[in-house]
């Protein structure tokens, strides 16, 4: 089913994009697409944050990039680290040009497009640092 959605070849560009932006911050971003229906995708997206254990990074500063294709849907989320730095509008701008290439159907585009402008957005408030582990995976994860 996931085949439909992202190619392989999609699926490599995601998470270069992913290693590429943690070059730039401290932040770790994940990919999550579910296919499972949800009356409720904020909640949805804080169980999967929890259960992909992003809540474990030092900083507190993990980001989810939370996907449902068939509710046509996407949340994006920030731990409570991220929350405390930055201000309230902090994801409008990325939710916008995401939502724009989803819209087109271009969901590697927009996926790419708002992983770099996450790493951008962060490095102000996590630059990276030279001892930076990389603290999570960077594959997408599905369900």
């Amino acid at each position: 089913m996931k085949k439909r959605f992202l190619t392989k070849k999609e699926e490599k560009k995601i998470v270069r994009a992913i290693r590429k932006a943690e070059l730039e911050t401290s932040g770790e971003i994940r990919v999550h697409i579910s296919f499972e229906p949800s009356a409720d995708h904020w909640q949805k997206a804080v169980e999967v944050f929890e259960f992909l254990r992003m809540s474990e990074t030092k900083d507190r500063n993990g980001v989810l990039f939370h996907v449902s294709p068939n509710d046509h849907k996407f949340t994006i989320i920030g731990d409570w680290g991220i929350d405390k730095k930055t201000p309230p509008e902090f994801w409008e701008e990325i939710k916008k040009e995401v939502a724009k290439k989803f819209k087109k159907g271009k969901y590697k585009k927009g996926l790419t497009k708002g992983i770099k402008m996450t790493g951008r957005a962060l490095k102000k408030y996590f630059p990276y640092q030279e001892d930076d582990k990389n603290e999570l995976p960077d594959e997408i994860s599905w369900s």
